[in-house]
């Protein structure tokens, strides 16, 4: 066989279409609807009304074993039935919250890298205008302002009130001529 007969034998892929999904035995399932219901259950276990209830119920269960006709009676004293269903909603509640607390992480670690972010646009804005202001500070320093022009002006005013009082005729004698 030559070198390269082995690509010709295969149909070639195109790269811009996408694949066939492949058949697979595990079950399908949407992460993000089975995120939510974690969510709604751990916001129900984490309420005063869950507790109400769970409370009811166990109190009923107990009674219910303890005073009941032997006959309807369906967990006796010790009631391993009662422990074994506590202990299967703890080990299904506890995932769950997890579950639940780590959607929560993963939106506090997005809202806190959109605020960080933020800040950092804050802080270069800021940045830009401190050297806006300094430049617009350092070119008003070369602009004559209103109080300069008026005591040029009035040195000027000065100036030329001294030499109509050295008009001509009164001081040309002791002045040498420009």
């Amino acid at each position: 066989m030559p070198a390269g007969a082995s690509a010709v034998n295969r149909p070639r892929t195109r790269l811009d279409v996408p694949r066939a999904p492949r058949r697979t035995l595990l079950p399908e399932y949407d992460p993000e609807s089975i995120g939510r219901l974690s969510e709604r259950i751990a916001r129900f276990l984490g309420t005063w009304r869950f507790i109400l209830w769970m409370t009811l119920i166990i109190i009923v269960w107990v009674l219910w074993n303890v005073f009941a006709p032997a006959l309807v009676r369906f967990d006796e004293y010790p009631f391993i039935f009662l422990t074994l269903a506590l202990s299967l909603q703890a080990s299904y509640a506890a995932p769950l919250i997890l579950l639940a607390q780590n959607r929560q992480d993963d939106r506090d670690r997005v809202t806190r890298e959109q605020e960080r972010k933020q800040n950092e646009r804050s802080i270069a804005d800021t940045e830009y205008l401190t050297r806006e202001i300094a430049g617009l500070r350092m070119g008003l320093g070369e602009v004559a302002t209103r109080d300069w022009i008026r005591s040029e002006l009035q040195d000027l005013a000065r100036e030329m009130e001294e030499r109509r009082g050295d008009g001509p005729g009164e001081g040309d004698a002791g002045r040498p001529e420009d």
